[in-house]
């Protein structure tokens, strides 16, 4: 059973930094398209960022520059490193993965392909 656990959601002041982490689980996790995504109080879940099968990513207009998406292999381990945060990124984050079917940057703009999620680590950032 596939089973993705975030993890590394906090509170923090505008400027700070934080590391998210989803242990991926039930899987052969190399083989599978991975995203985080968020979703803010009101609004849409939307993507974050994006690893394909050959390390490349891909980030939303609103995070280039401040959020790294990588992972880990060995430990079936994705992270998203979080810099120079904004009140705006105040949101639930989640972790996906699609499993079956190509990996491409659009992806990130369709979050209906993604087959499982986690259950969401909050953050929540303060001015």
């Amino acid at each position: 059973q596939v089973q993705l656990v975030e993890s590394g959601g906090d509170s923090v002041q505008a400027g700070g930094s934080l590391r998210l982490s989803c242990a991926a689980s039930g899987y052969t996790y190399s083989s599978y398209c991975m995203g985080w995504f968020r979703q803010a109080p009101g609004k849409e879940r939307e993507g974050v960022a994006l690893i394909m099968y050959d390390g490349s990513t891909t980030y939303a207009d609103s995070v280039k520059g401040r959020f790294t998406i990588t992972e880990d292999n060995a430990k079936n381990t994705l992270y998203l490193q979080m810099n120079s945060l904004k009140p705006e990124d105040t949101a639930m984050y989640y972790c996906a993965a699609r499993i079956g079917g190509s990996c491409y940057a659009s992806l990130l703009r369709k979050k209906y392909e993604f087959n499982y999620w986690g259950q969401g680590t909050r953050v929540t950032v303060s001015s």
